[in-house]
């Protein structure tokens, strides 16, 4: 599909492309003059005074069928302005919906939004003083989204305010995140910082030394600016995929270097791949009090495994759950993917079904994206998946199935590419959330992240103005420059929190 596009300037195409990607898989999108026919022209007229007004006119080149839209939206800045520019470029996203709608016959959900955390939106109205009502209803008009996104959205504002009353008053302590780069193997979703550890124990030691040495020099930090955790997560990668004696020496350097440790309100380790999981480890976690976890199935069907890469059994994932339960672990979370490859609404149904035998804690259902550098999206043609109709009749079903055995949404967040336009949300049964998941998607705290891959997101506690700032992917690059990489993240720290 070609999109050319008249009477926009080129700042906007991009834009325009986030639009056209929602409704088609293959599109481009042109601003300027096109070698190639396009298979659709749409003309735009803007009035560029103060008052932003768009006259837009679509023409499908092979059928010859028009379709036509007007929008209009204020500004209190002038033509030139980036103030300007902004309200421009959501009247023009805006009325190209429309006409993509119509068009297809396809109602967007989410309207115009394209980003990540739209759930910031009805918190932002919300401490603003917005009534519930009159936050909807503006959120509606002006991203034309959809009633039951708007009540999901609610459902999740109200679990994450009862869950952390003091969100929005967390601005002067962090969470730490610890990314851990290795698993057993690498799936083909996959587009974290992820190394198949066999092999690479030499890799495995330098870069344990490097974390290490960051978690002492940020704990001397924090301890020396009186700034308290709030919540820590090991990430990755596998953080399982580690040794037992390397996990225990970890837990306890985060013990000694870290200020007040009985005050972090909880520590997350994920433990997705159940072939890393012994009797061993979970003894080291108990030791150090660590007993929220994550065991991932994604999947319940063995060939679906298989072809994504998982090298585990299903009979492995029910063992370890069980395992981890029997010695005492008490807040266990669950992934599942939506429209794995070869996978449809049976499949997906016999996943649930699974999951209803074990009932963990927390369940989060992610929609499969297609992330640019995984080997599923380079390799398409070998990974068949559901088309936008059966990924949303399988999001349907997990909605249902969530309801019916009473788990809540307490989280979501958006990717690019996502089947079928939909969402990742986390449910949480029996007031057992993640609150790492709640800070790090509404972004009201610095999150700092320590090792490979690991990104910090440093939120300035006055304006919230958000500065990001990533260690190395590669663990050879993080091995060499990791007290560089430390330095310069703490001479950011202490701009914005050393009086």
């Amino acid at each position: 599909m070609k999109i050319q596009i008249t009477g926009v300037e080129p700042q906007f195409e991009r834009n325009l492309q986030l639009i056209a990607d929602l409704f088609y898989e293959e599109c481009s999108v042109f601003v300027a003059a096109m070698e190639e026919p396009a298979d659709v022209i749409v003309n735009y007229k803007i009035d560029r005074e103060k008052q932003i007004r768009i006259e837009a006119q679509l023409v499908e080149i092979q059928t010859n069928t028009s379709y036509s839209t007007h929008y209009e939206k204020s500004s209190e800045f002038p033509p030139g302005t980036k103030e300007w520019d902004k309200a421009a470029r959501h009247a023009i996203s805006y009325a190209f919906l429309i006409l993509l709608q119509d068009l297809t016959g396809i109602i967007q959900k989410w309207g115009t939004l394209t980003g990540i955390r739209p759930t910031k939106l009805l918190h932002n109205k919300v401490n603003q003083g917005a009534a519930k009502e009159d936050a909807h209803a503006e959120l509606k008009k002006n991203y034309m989204i959809q009633q039951e996104k708007l009540e999901l959205m609610q459902a999740i504002v109200d679990n994450q305010l009862r869950t952390i009353p003091d969100l929005f008053s967390l601005q002067n302590e962090v969470s730490i995140y610890i990314g851990i780069p290795f698993c057993p193997t690498k799936c083909a979703y996959c587009t974290f910082p992820a190394y198949a550890i066999n092999g690479r124990q030499g890799s495995v030691n330098s870069f344990l030394g490097g974390l290490h040495y960051e978690m002492r020099e940020l704990g001397k930090w924090l301890k020396e600016n009186g700034i308290n955790i709030t919540t820590i997560y090991f990430g990755g990668g596998t953080p399982t995929s580690i040794t037992t004696e390397e996990m225990d020496m970890l837990y306890e350097e985060m013990y000694e270097s870290f200020p007040n440790i009985d005050k972090v309100r909880e520590v997350t380790v994920e433990a997705g791949r159940p072939d890393t999981i012994t009797v061993e480890k979970i003894n080291v976690l108990k030791k150090w009090n660590i007993d929220r976890i994550s065991i991932n199935p994604q999947s319940y069907i063995q060939e679906t495994l298989k072809a994504i890469g998982r090298h585990h059994t299903v009979e492995e994932t029910i063992e370890k759950f069980k395992l981890a339960r029997e010695m005492g672990m008490k807040n266990i979370n669950m992934d599942l993917i939506i429209g794995l490859p070869g996978e449809g609404l049976p499949e997906f149904e016999y996943t649930l079904n699974e999951t209803a035998k074990l009932m963990p804690e927390s369940l989060t259902v992610h929609t499969l994206s297609f992330k640019r550098a995984s080997e599923m999206t380079q390799n398409k043609d070998k990974y068949k998946v559901a088309d936008r109709n059966e990924v949303q009749r399988m999001m349907n079903m997990a909605t249902d199935w969530t309801k019916a055995h009473g788990y809540q949404p307490y989280y979501l967040y958006r990717q690019k590419n996502i089947l079928g336009n939909l969402e990742n949300i986390g449910y949480l049964l029996h007031g057992q959330e993640s609150l790492y998941n709640i800070l790090i998607m509404e972004e009201q705290q610095t999150i700092i992240g320590l090792g490979c891959g690991a990104a910090s997101k440093l939120v300035d506690p006055k304006t919230k103005k958000i500065t990001r700032f990533a260690n190395p992917k590669d663990p050879k690059t993080y091995n060499d420059k990791y007290e560089h990489y430390t330095n310069e993240k703490i001479k950011l720290l202490s701009e914005l929190f050393v009086k």
